[in-house]
């Protein structure tokens, strides 16, 4: 393959390891390449209340990809300028979880991203297995919804994720909105026409790039849409299978610098 013109990466599960750090090397890699000239973007489902999160994890960025796509900045020196944003209504989010609550015999566990201020709490059902620092602020479905949301994550206390996302896929139609899951075991409800491949067209469009000239990495099925639209897709050990099977090769884990080592080879570094 040519040197891509722009590498763009997952984060949790791709280059953020177990221990939820990004190692010296990973981010000495992506410095070159930035210093060097090639685009980088992460890319990842976090939403934009984890923006200074995430520009720390990957201060190499020249482009940040939030919220599977729906917002986009543009970083570098000083404060990140918002490019892009899409939200869905409140009553639009209800009405997908009244769909596919209608096909279940119980309630769902409901979550919506609403604030996209710096760790903003989340709003909805509060649960006791929440493993992530920012917290959740309870709220019945009028207040959940009252507003414009940035995604929804769904939960059933009896089927899997990934069986709640094929369930919900059959019954919510495309119009309505995307739905993926990113490993995190939560169905993601995101605004129609809103996913990782879109989020990087965007960019890859505003630059010139094309495809051809894109390589992606990532681990779970969000990363799905953004495997099938770049010209060279690479997957982590681990990834799971459907993303796998999509990708053009393989590489080692994130605690194993996968991505890092994928890219000293590439660039020769």
């Amino acid at each position: 393959m040519t040197l891509p013109k722009l590498v763009a990466t997952d984060l949790d599960g791709t280059i953020v390891r177990s221990d939820n750090t990004v190692s010296d090397r990973t981010h000495r890699v992506l410095r070159r390449l930035a210093d060097a000239g090639v685009t980088v973007v992460g890319i990842t489902g976090r939403g934009p209340r984890l923006l200074e999160l995430s520009q720390r994890d990957v201060p190499a960025a020249d482009y940040l990809v939030l919220a599977q796509g729906g917002f986009i900045y543009r970083c570098g020196t000083g404060e990140p300028a918002l490019l892009h944003e899409t939200v869905m209504p409140g009553h639009q989010a209800a009405k997908v979880v009244d769909l596919i609550e209608d096909h279940l015999e119980h309630d769902l566990t409901v979550i919506a991203e609403t604030d996209p201020g710096n760790e903003a709490p989340l709003v909805g059902h509060v649960i006791p297995d929440w493993p992530w620092p920012v917290p959740i602020l309870g709220g019945e479905r009028e207040q959940i919804f009252g507003g414009p949301v940035i995604k929804t994550f769904l939960r059933s206390p009896i089927i899997p994720s990934l069986e709640l996302l094929d369930l919900s896929r059959s019954v919510v139609p495309l119009e309505l909105a995307t739905l993926t899951e990113a490993g995190i075991g939560f169905v993601e409800v995101c605004p129609p026409g809103t996913d990782k491949g879109t989020g990087l067209s965007m960019v890859a469009g505003r630059l010139g790039v094309s495809r051809d000239d894109v390589v992606v990495f990532g681990d779970a099925l969000n990363d799905l849409p953004m495997f099938e639209w770049a010209g060279h897709a690479v997957a982590v050990t681990g990834a799971h299978p459907d993303l796998k099977a999509a990708a053009d090769e393989v590489t080692d884990g994130d605690d194993e610098d996968g991505v890092a080592a994928y890219l000293e080879r590439l660039f020769t570094m």
